[in-house]
């Protein structure tokens, strides 16, 4: 016989089981306690059963409407990308540049080494000089906006495509050229010296000695700027690359004053000025200097408020709008460690501007865990990639984490760029100011936001870049990520054939 039982469980809820009855109870009673149930002793053995059963039913429904255990993640298999999409990648233009620069000038001093070519073993101060000063120019803010400004003016969206997409190219790796200039500079100084301790008996030994410190000093100065260096132990890198550079400066100018004022067939010094001004290291000693000193002069202590949404960011607001694609160097200090961030602003006649910091090392932790009221920055910002968006008549803008910083500016201030934001928590992690931004300018039609913790886990990013490209007649796509999801996108990009531009590791 079976019959109707209302179970109240309070993880299941109230729910009806139907159990059957036993037959005619036996004769026998037991008086020994269920070990679960508790029985007292003064229950029938009838309503010991059927507690007994009510419970074996409850936990049997229990079972049955539990949620199944969760599978285990499966990995997604890598995706396979050819030899050669990863060859183009690799060989960037910044690579074409660098290999260039210093092929050139390879062959160059081969000849000049062999005594084929004359002009360099007589000139040697000018290509050494020539070089580092075309090296310190791809690096300085003034010069790179110019370009920025020139380009972007002349070109913008009635050219060709490949031609956008080339000038695009160039102003992004110009540290190629910063980078063969450098090594070629230093292989040229190498050259000198040796030439000059081939010749010691008629050089005066001041001259040698500032020949050798002026090497060390430009060695150490390239050896600290190699990407492993830069990119794992920043403070390293710019300590050494910045002050023992500052060094080499001074040494270099000491050693050209030195090599011009000593008369080799003489043996003596001729401390004529005008004949020194004449010289053409002079004047490139002098244009390193001019070019180094430009940014410095721009340095200022300035008011910053700091939002700290969560552990994870820090919002810096600072005054003054921005037009988009510019980053900012900040610091504590007016010399040392000083960070890039991308500009988040909404145009030039803005109120403030913003800069999102995630925390990563010792500097943006203490900017949650300690927020400054005033930080040091230079005025004079430098242009990134984003900058070059103007010459597209519409593009995608793809950006994860806390890279928004430097994609949301192009986005608020061009109605023809579309946004891709892929993120965890987003609204919660980077705050009311961050979002109120997006949710005022970008309206449902161009923006795509991707809250990986609400939705579940990380989308299929060439799915909607995409989708998105189709959709929005796009003309290039524009990544800030990580390395990886970087080198994801710009492979899937690449194997798609969509023109993209990612995120460098070479400044």
């Amino acid at each position: 016989m079976s019959a109707p039982v209302i179970i109240n469980d309070p993880e299941m809820g109230t729910m009806e089981a139907i159990v059957s009855l036993p037959p005619a109870p036996a004769p026998a009673v037991t008086t020994e306690k269920h070990p679960v149930l508790d029985l007292t002793e003064n229950q029938s053995s009838d309503e010991k059963k059927l507690d007994l059963l009510t419970t074996t039913a409850l936990v049997a429904v229990k079972k049955e409407l539990a949620p199944a255990p969760k599978a285990p993640a499966v990995k997604k298999p890598a995706r396979k990308v050819s030899r050669w999409i990863r060859f183009q990648l690799w060989f960037n233009t910044y690579r074409k540049f660098f290999t260039f620069v210093v092929t050139l000038n390879g062959i160059g001093l081969l000849l000049a080494a062999l005594d084929i070519w004359k002009y360099p073993r007589r000139y040697t101060g000018a290509f050494v000089l020539g070089n580092l000063l075309f090296a310190i120019l791809m690096r300085n803010e003034l010069f790179g906006r110019m370009l920025y400004l020139i380009i972007n003016t002349c070109f913008a969206k009635w050219t060709p495509l490949w031609f956008r997409l080339g000038c695009t190219s160039v102003l992004q790796h110009l540290g190629g050229i910063h980078s063969g200039c450098a090594t070629s500079g230093f292989a040229w100084l190498i050259f000198r010296v040796t030439l000059i301790f081939i010749d010691h008996k008629d050089n005066h030994d001041a001259v040698l000695i500032m020949g050798v410190i002026t090497n060390l000093a430009v060695a150490t100065s390239i050896l600290s700027a190699f990407p492993w260096v830069r990119n794992t132990h920043h403070n390293v890198f710019e300590r050494h690359h910045r002050f023992i550079g500052w060094l080499g400066l001074l040494s270099t100018w000491v050693f050209v004053v030195l090599g011009d004022s000593y008369d080799l067939d003489t043996h003596s010094w001729n401390p004529d000025g005008v004949h020194v001004i004449r010289q053409q290291d002079f004047w490139f000693a002098f244009g390193m200097t001019v070019f180094i000193l430009i940014p410095w002069f721009t340095v200022r202590e300035v008011k910053v408020d700091i939002e700290v949404p969560s552990p994870k960011v820090a919002i810096l607001r600072f005054e003054r709008g921005m037009q988009q694609g510019l980053l900012a160097r900040i610091s504590r200090s007016s010399i040392m460690e000083y960070h890039a961030f991308g500009i988040i602003s909404e145009g030039v006649h803005a109120k403030y501007h913003y800069l999102i910091c995630g925390v990563q090392g010792d500097f943006t932790r203490g900017l949650v865990n300690d927020p400054p009221t005033h930080l040091w920055t230079r005025q004079l910002k430098f242009a990134g990639v984003s900058n070059t968006s103007t010459l597209y008549k519409r593009g995608i803008r793809i950006c994860t984490g806390t890279g928004l910083g430097a994609a949301l500016s192009t986005c608020l201030q061009s109605p023809d760029w579309y946004l891709i934001w892929i993120g965890s928590d987003q609204e919660k992690t980077f705050g009311p100011t961050i979002s109120g931004l997006i949710h005022r300018h970008l309206g449902p039609e161009r923006v795509c936001l991707w809250d990986s913790k609400a939705r579940g886990g990380r989308p299929d990013v060439m799915k909607l870049v995409k989708d998105a490209y189709a959709s929005w007649g796009a003309e290039v796509v524009f990544v800030t990520s990580n390395y990886q999801g970087n080198k994801e996108i710009m492979e899937g990009c690449k194997e798609a054939g969509i023109p993209a531009f990612g995120t460098l590791w070479d400044f």
